[in-house]
C-alpha cells in the first residue's frame, strides 16, 4: 500500500481500536489498553448495561459495530438497509452477549482493514467513507471512555 492517505487512515484506525504502539500516540491516551478493544476488555457485562445519560456502553459498542458494518457494505458497493435506531436499543447484556458484541466489532474492524489493504487508490466517495469511519469510531471511543468515568472509581480507567 503506497497511498499515504490509506496508510494514515489505517494507522489511525489501528490506534482507535488496538491502541497506540509503544506508548506513543497520535491522539489517544499514550498507554497500553487505550484503544477501543483494550477499553472494552476492562468492562463487565453488568457495567456495560448501566444507563448513563440515556444510553449504555453496550449500546455505544453495538452502534459502533453497526456503523462499521454499514461502512463496509458501502465500501463493497452494496446499499445496506439501515435501522440506526435499532443499534441504540441495547439496554442490558449478559456475559455471552457482551462477548459477542466484542467479537462482532472485531470482525467488522478486521473487514475494514482488509478492505483498506486491498485498495490502491482513492476516489472522493471512498475517501469520505474511510474518514467517516475513522471519525465515528474515535468519537465513540471517547464517549465510552467518558461513560466509564461515570461508573468507575476515578483513576481506574
Amino acid at each position: 500500500m503506497d497511498n499515504p492517505m490509506l496508510v494514515a487512515v489505517r494507522t489511525l484506525l489501528k490506534e482507535t481500536y488496538d491502541g497506540p504502539k509503544e506508548n506513543a500516540s497520535w491522539y489517544t491516551e499514550a498507554k497500553p489498553g487505550s484503544g477501543l478493544f483494550g477499553t472494552l476488555e476492562k468492562i463487565s457485562a453488568e457495567d456495560a448495561s448501566i444507563p448513563i445519560n440515556g444510553t449504555t456502553i453496550a449500546a455505544q459498542t453495538d452502534h459502533t459495530r453497526y456503523y462499521l458494518w454499514v461502512a463496509n457494505s458501502y465500501l463493497n458497493g452494496e446499499e445496506p438497509s439501515k435501522d440506526w435506531g435499532a443499534s441504540w436499543k441495547i439496554t442490558n447484556v449478559d456475559k455471552i452477549t457482551w462477548a459477542q458484541f466484542a467479537d462482532e466489532l472485531q470482525q467488522e474492524y478486521t473487514t475494514l482493514l482488509k478492505k483498506i489493504d486491498s485498495l490502491d487508490s482513492l476516489d472522493e466517495q471512498t475517501s469520505n467513507g474511510l474518514l467517516r469511519a475513522l471519525a465515528h469510531s474515535a468519537y465513540h471511543l471517547g464517549s465510552i471512555r467518558q461513560m466509564i468515568k461515570s461508573i468507575k472509581v476515578p483513576n481506574q480507567t
